[in-house]
């Protein structure tokens, strides 16, 4: 193809964003909440719904989403657009990106500075051609650094961004930084679609019996103080874990478990908030 008819990078990225209905965030104020956990369930979720979904993993220290997904060995290739991701299946109803598909090793660290930290992040949300995508969840590092407010800036302007999900665990700790993220999310404009709490309870696979391993009720608690809507509790549950490190979709394989129910709750309330 000619120079004369290659479309402009403002031109490429429009047309890569405006394939996309909706896109939500998810965002998390420290690391260990589950957060990617939370992002790869959502988007399984909706793809076992009929939609067709794009998974972004923009924690380019911790990408973790290639493992959770199985897709470790699988290489980006360039089109006309930009980048094509990585598809899970022969559908292609659940696209993923990450910087783990451009590592020569999946060990490799990401020793970078913030310029290039954000540079490679504008890239990602510029030149990868998703193609018709009902939902884009992008998995966002912990924290309120310079990667968020390059994410932010450069969404600010996009009208199919719906918000953010926040996630945290039950305990003070946790529930103490998600309240400087949501203040963030208000210092940046960010809409905040609702807060989920993970790891709440570990359910007894034999008995049913929950014991509150690590406290509850502090990101509905939190929810309810600041008067943001609480997507509900996802559990422990030693299967997702597994399913996580084998590739397995959870909520196909295991439909009856009470973490499923709490999985299709949350996407369920999240698909259904009122966008104005």
């Amino acid at each position: 193809m000619s120079a004369s008819t290659e479309p402009s990078t403002e031109n490429r990225a429009d047309n890569n964003f405006e394939s996309v209905k909706h896109v939500i965030l998810v965002l998390s104020g420290k690391g260990g909440v589950g957060k990617s956990t939370v992002a790869t369930q959502i988007a399984l979720g909706l793809q076992l719904t009929g939609k067709k979904v794009g998974l972004l993993d923009i924690d380019l220290c911790g990408p973790s989403t290639p493992t959770m997904l199985q897709l470790e060995d699988q290489d980006i290739h360039q089109c006309t657009q930009g980048w094509v991701p990585v598809f899970t299946d022969s559908s292609q109803t659940l696209a993923v990106m990450s910087i783990g598909f451009l590592l020569n090793n999946r060990d490799d660290a990401v020793v970078w500075r913030g310029p290039k930290k954000n540079a490679m992040i504008k890239q990602f949300i510029e030149d990868v051609s998703w193609g018709e995508r009902d939902y884009l969840i992008i998995d966002t590092p912990p924290g309120t650094s310079d990667e968020h407010i390059t994410v932010v800036e450069n969404l600010r302007h996009r009208e199919n961004v719906d918000g953010a999900v926040l996630v945290t665990t039950p305990q003070a700790v946790s529930v103490g930084d998600v309240r400087r993220e949501l203040a963030f999310c208000r210092k940046t404009g960010v809409r905040v679609l609702g807060i989920i709490e993970n790891m709440s309870g570990f359910v007894c696979p034999h008995c049913k019996e929950c014991t509150n391993v690590f406290s509850s009720g502090g990101g509905e608690a939190l929810a309810i103080e600041t008067g943001v809507p609480f997507l509900g509790c996802i559990p422990l549950d030693p299967a997702l874990g597994q399913s996580l490190e084998t590739g397995t979709k959870y909520t196909e394989a295991f439909p009856q478990s009470s973490t499923t129910d709490s999985i299709f709750n949350i996407i369920n309330k999240l698909t259904s908030v009122n966008i104005s």
